[in-house]
């Protein structure tokens, strides 16, 4: 018993990335890929942290997934062996995003500079 909140975690990030990915058949949510689960101390609620991959309007594609919540939690207790099964929110993380653009501005300094050189 070191660490439930870890393991409860963990869980709920496989099984729900089980959910999304195999059994919720929804084209409007696209491919979710979820990169962390916060759960608070009396497992009431969970944030999930998920992004999508390839998805152009990624905003859409979460708020289709909220709509779709109920089914992901009744999935998820059916197949949890825990007390209560938490109230799932679905939050955007835009990680990637930011890695992203941070990577663009990165290469367009380095071509910059490299310009800047042959010029001299």
């Amino acid at each position: 018993m070191a660490n439930r909140q870890g393991r409860v975690k963990a869980l709920i990030q496989k099984n729900l990335s089980d959910i999304l990915t195999r059994e919720l058949h929804n084209p409007r949510v696209g491919l979710p890929s979820i990169s962390e689960v916060a759960v608070n101390s009396d497992y009431s609620l969970a944030k999930v942290y998920v992004s999508f991959l390839g998805a152009k309007y990624p905003r859409q594609c979460l708020e289709e997934l909220n709509r779709c919540k109920g089914y992901v939690r009744s999935s998820l207790a059916k197949k949890m062996d825990i007390y209560k099964i938490p109230d799932i929110v679905f939050v955007y993380d835009d990680q990637f995003d930011k890695a992203a653009r941070l990577e663009e501005a990165l290469a367009r300094e380095e071509k910059s500079l490299k310009d800047a050189k042959k010029g001299k």
